[in-house]
């Protein structure tokens, strides 16, 4: 297991940034929050989780090592892959989410796109028990705010990229921008958001 990373940002993209560690660069996939603390041409250091499938190989990123340990955690669950254990933490970060299985609330877990009361209710029957004993996650640092446009944009590509059809994430973006108003737009709390009012169309 590659159980973290440090060197060189080379590029940070919508869903993934690319890190140099000796000479080869590593695409290594996170959530906005932690995407959001990285940039390019500075060293940054992300605690990793290597998935292995017959036809890839993808590194997953993290701030710390109680959301990779959280991450592989929902892994264990039937029925969540690596892509849906990454979604969860992108609309709920850890601290929130370890509180959601503890203390069975399925009206918060729901409102991750492709989990529903069934799939929340496994989740808590599976973890409510586990997630006390991981290490309480260290908050990331806040990113800054960005303009409307370019954050409108970035949310709705990282939608597109989670599989959704790009008129539904455009709408969904536009309708959480609305409720946001004149408060100051921030791009992983847009991305809860837009997630949110998808699961419930869903």
């Amino acid at each position: 297991m590659i159980a973290s990373v440090r060197g060189q940002v080379i590029s940070v993209e919508l869903d993934h940034a690319v890190v140099e560690v000796g000479g080869v660069g590593l695409a290594v996939h996170a959530v906005p929050a932690t995407l959001a603390t990285l940039r390019h041409g500075e060293q940054a250091r992300l605690a990793t989780s290597l998935v292995v499938r017959e036809e890839s190989l993808t590194l997953y990123g993290f701030a710390d090592i109680a959301a990779r340990e959280l991450f592989v955690l929902l892994q264990t669950v039937s029925g969540v892959g690596p892509r849906l254990a990454l979604a969860m933490l992108a609309v709920l970060d850890p601290d929130t989410l370890r509180t959601a299985l503890a203390g069975g609330d399925i009206a918060m877990l729901t409102r991750v796109p492709g989990i529903g009361r069934k799939g929340a209710e496994r989740l808590i029957v599976e973890l409510r028990d586990k997630v006390g004993v991981l290490a309480p996650a260290s908050g990331a640092p806040a990113p800054g705010a960005g303009g409307g446009g370019a954050v409108r944009t970035q949310v709705a590509e990282a939608l597109i990229g989670l599989g959704f059809a790009t008129r539904q994430a455009e709408q969904a973006v536009d309708a959480a921008l609305a409720e946001a108003d004149s408060e100051p737009v921030h791009t992983p709390d847009l991305l809860r958001s837009a997630l949110a009012r998808l699961g419930k169309n869903r």
